[in-house]
Formats: C-alpha cells, sequence, structure tokens
C-alpha cells in the first residue's frame, strides 16, 4: 500500500466533512464503455419496451476469496447469513463497521466448495483485503480492480468480461443464443422475512450456450424486468458481446452506454454510493492507516445541501437503506452488537422521490436566465455531482430524510430519487428537497456558484416502475416501501 494513509491524510486535514465536500477528485466515470450507443433515451426506453446489453465489465471490482476458511471469513463479515448456501447460488453481501454503519455491498457468487467471488464498489472490497491480510485466516484471495477512467490509450484487461440481456424481449434473444430454450434459471427472490420466514435468499446460476461457449448464467434484474448476467474470462469477451448484439438485431435490442446505464436504479430501487462508515472510531483505526492516500475513501466526495459537521451523521444502518431483513443473528459478525441494540426500534426507510416537474423546469430554466438567479444545474440524465450525495428533505420546516441518488427517467418521464426518510413518512406525502449546496457551493470542481432553492417532491414507492414492483414483489428492493 502507499506510504502514506488515510488516517494520515484525516490527521493533515482535520475534519473528514469539510475534506470529502471539497473533494477535487471530479466527476464519477464509468469507465471504457461509451457514454451512448444510440441515445439516452432510447437505451433507457429500450429496457422497458425491449431488451438491453449492459457491459458491466469495467466499473466494478472483482475479489477472489479460496480456501478452508473462506465460509469462515466472509461470515464473519456479512449481516447475512452463510449457511444454506449451496454452490452455484449467488446472493448479496453487506458488511458493517463495529458500530453497525454499512461499509458498501457487493454481490458474492459461490464457485465452488471453498471459493467464493465478490463482485462490487470498491470500498467493500477494500473492506474484504484489509481482513483477509490482517486476519488468521487459511485463505488464498486475489483482486482485480476496476478499469482505468483514462486508459491512455493503453489496452484494458480485466478478469472477466460480464454482461446483462434484460427486458420484455430478452428470453427470446436468449433462447435465439442459446440454440433452444434457456434451462430454468428461477429467480430466487431475496423474499422480504415477514411473508417468507424460512425462504433461502439466493439467486441461482444456470448454464447456457452463446457463441458455441457454455457460460454461467445468473438470473438478476437491475432495470425492473428480470433478465440473464453471463460472465467468461475476458479474452472471450468481444465474440459474445457480437454475438449477443447479432441476436438482439430482430428484438430492439440497444446496448446501453455509461450515462444511460447509471440510471437503472432509478426505477428499481438501489442506492450505489452511500458513504462507507470508516472515518471514525478506535476500532476503524487499523483498517484507516491500511487504507491509501490516494485510495476511494480518501479522495471521494460528499455532495448536497445536508451539512454536519459530524461525518457519523452521514453514516446509514442496513435497516435504513433496505437491508434490515438480511440481518441474521445466527452468527458472529463485525457489527453484530451495535445492530442487536437497534433491531426493534423504529429506522428510517428507503423510499423513491418523484420531483415536481414545474420546480425541474424553473431549476433548468435560469441557465437562460442572465438576469435571474442561477441554481445549481441539474444534470441529465444521472444528476449526481459527487461520490454520495445528501440532500435536505423537509416537512413542515423540519428535517425528515436524505435524497441520495437522483436522476431522470425517460420511461416515466420525472425527475426522480432514492433516499431514506423517518419512519413516520407515508407514501403519498409532499415533502421538501433542498438542491444545491449552502454559501455559493463548494470547491468541487463539479460544482459551480449558485444559489439553494426548493423542489417539491412527492413520496413514492420503491421500486418506483410498477414493473420492478411486481417483478421484485416482496425482494429486497422493496423491502422498505
Amino acid at each position: 500500500m502507499s506510504d502514506k494513509s488515510l488516517e494520515d491524510v484525516l490527521d493533515s486535514r482535520g475534519n473528514p466533512v469539510e475534506m470529502l465536500r471539497n473533494s477535487q477528485i471530479g466527476a464519477y466515470i464509468y469507465p471504457v464503455v461509451p457514454p451512448e450507443y444510440t441515445n439516452w433515451r432510447d437505451e433507457q426506453r429500450a429496457w422497458r419496451e425491449t431488451a438491453v446489453l449492459f457491459d458491466q465489465s469495467h466499473h466494478m471490482a472483482e475479489y477472489m476469496v479460496e480456501g478452508p476458511d473462506a465460509k469462515a471469513m466472509l461470515s464473519s463479515l456479512a449481516i447475512n447469513s452463510f449457511e444454506n448456501f449451496p454452490v452455484d447460488k449467488a446472493k448479496h453481501f453487506v458488511p458493517c463497521s463495529h458500530d453497525g454503519g454499512v461499509i458498501g455491498d457487493v454481490i458474492v457468487f459461490h464457485l465452488e466448495e471453498n471459493k467464493y467471488n465478490l463482485v462490487g464498489r470498491a470500498p467493500t472490497v477494500n473492506w474484504l483485503e484489509f481482513h483477509a491480510e490482517t486476519g488468521d485466516w487459511d485463505i488464498e484471495t486475489a483482486r482485480d480492480d476496476r478499469s482505468p477512467g483514462f486508459t491512455g490509450g493503453k489496452p484494458v484487461v480485466r478478469r472477466h468480461y460480464r454482461y446483462q440481456v434484460q427486458g420484455p424481449n430478452a428470453t427470446q434473444i436468449l433462447e435465439k443464443l442459446n440454440g433452444g430454450p434457456i434451462p430454468e434459471v428461477k429467480f430466487f427472490p431475496v423474499f422480504f422475512p415477514v411473508f417468507f420466514p424460512s425462504e433461502v435468499k439466493f439467486f441461482n446460476v444456470g448454464r447456457m450456450t452463446v457463441a458455441g461457449r457454455e457460460v454461467p448464467a445468473l438470473r438478476h434484474g437491475m432495470s425492473g424486468v428480470p433478465g440473464l448476467e453471463i460472465w467468461g474470462p475476458y479474452e472471450q469477451g468481444e465474440e459474445v458481446r457480437a454475438a449477443i448484439v447479432e441476436a438482439g438485431k430482430d428484438f430492439g435490442m440497444r446496448q446501453v452506454g455509461a450515462r444511460a446505464y447509471a440510471t437503472n436504479t432509478l426505477e428499481s430501487g438501489w442506492i450505489p454510493s452511500p458513504l462507507p462508515a470508516i472515518y471514525t472510531g478506535d476500532e476503524m483505526k487499523s483498517f484507516r492507516e491500511w487504507l491509501p492516500a490516494g485510495g476511494y475513501e480518501a479522495t471521494g466526495s460528499i455532495g448536497g445541501s445536508y451539512v454536519s459537521d459530524n461525518i457519523e451523521d452521514y453514516y446509514l444502518n442496513p435497516y435504513e437503506l433496505g437491508y434490515g431483513f438480511y440481518v441474521k443473528f445466527d452468527h458472529d459478525f463485525m457489527g453484530r452488537e451495535a445492530l442487536e441494540k437497534i433491531a426493534d426500534t423504529p429506522q428510517r426507510k428507503k423510499v423513491t422521490f418523484e420531483w415536481n416537474p414545474d420546480d425541474v423546469a424553473r431549476i433548468s430554466r435560469s441557465m437562460l436566465d442572465p438576469d435571474g438567479e442561477n441554481f445549481k444545474t441539474i444534470d441529465l440524465p444521472l444528476s449526481n455531482y459527487a461520490s454520495s450525495s445528501y440532500d435536505t428533505v423537509m416537512k413542515d420546516g423540519n428535517m425528515v430524510g436524505f435524497s441520495m441518488f437522483c436522476g431522470y427517467s425517460y420511461n416515466e418521464r420525472c425527475m426522480l430519487s432514492l433516499g431514506v426518510v423517518d419512519a413516520d413518512v407515508q407514501v403519498g406525502d409532499d415533502l421538501t428537497l433542498v438542491w444545491g449546496e449552502a454559501d455559493g457551493g463548494t470547491a468541487k470542481t463539479t460544482v459551480e456558484p449558485h444559489k439553494q432553492t426548493e423542489i417539491h417532491v412527492k413520496v413514492a414507492p420503491t421500486p418506483y416502475s410498477r414493473d420492478a414492483r411486481e417483478s421484485y414483489a416482496g425482494k429486497w428492493r422493496a423491502a422498505a416501501s
């Protein structure tokens, strides 16, 4: 690791809130994949009306864990149980800090006995790697980081390609690729345990044929319509992609570029980038000393209208993010004691906010009025301007939650955001979102001088998409709605 650590940076900068709110990292880039293949409206429309190909080969890290202690190591960090988790299954993996704050989340694939592959964003992979290196575990590990945002013309090589085919016509495309009906790969939901307390929570992995090659296939949906995710050796990726594109021509399939890809979660209901709960606490100090000064945790950014001098006010627990039903006290894990104390207490919950179109139009119109107020630009289709967004949401003059991930859905013809609200806030409530940063804005490179303003929002179900709510009925995306 680097000679200087995140802890060194925090010691020199003081308050982590000030450091992260004024980060100079710039806008988050989805690497390698072109911004658009047709246009982002067409690509959004396709996952609802025809079919899409998502290329997930580049923006996520992979972490392989193998050995006699693989299960024990992973179980010690996961809020969810590793019991009854057979080979050829996959499920969500959510780790917490000692104090119960969420670090992040990934998908864990059980590939073979004592062999797992975890795929997701950097904070969780960093947490896993730290514990693998510093713990007394009989395991071997291998890490494959996300592709660089700027390649400098150099070839990009990953361990695996990773594609998803989704949408109403996905089955027809996949059957054409397979040369016949695809094997039954049941979409085992992540059922809400109130209704299905004994249901195993995982996705099934099957096999199908693409371009004459047998590939694993995970039943998984991101855009509101379940489809299949396939993967294999990276060097075979272009051949497999070409076969998928050819098969999709007769079914209106679109390849999805980086601009539209980032917005699919607005309809399906996953909050992708809460702030990792790692910046405070003596028990977390060794991890901060392990993290490099130039890593995600040191260079990421906080944006939005909510400001607190206490970084812990930005932390969220699993219950607030809709992961509470994952929590299983059948094993020892990091953060268990903290979560046991709050398990039966009212918690904030995940919701969707539907933005008032007149307010959105008023803010956008300010860009064309040189004599009027200058409000924070609402970029389309993705409107976040920081790694982790926290916009204040008010009711009757009192703060009742955060808006955390925002953008435009062409399918719904409206601006949406995902966030958390107090337990007594209900679907249908009219709230006010404070848009823009105080005092003209921070020093982030993504922020221009502007004035704060208010946007009326209505609390809507999560997932927002009717198709997603019905496809994922009772599952984790809907758990808090």
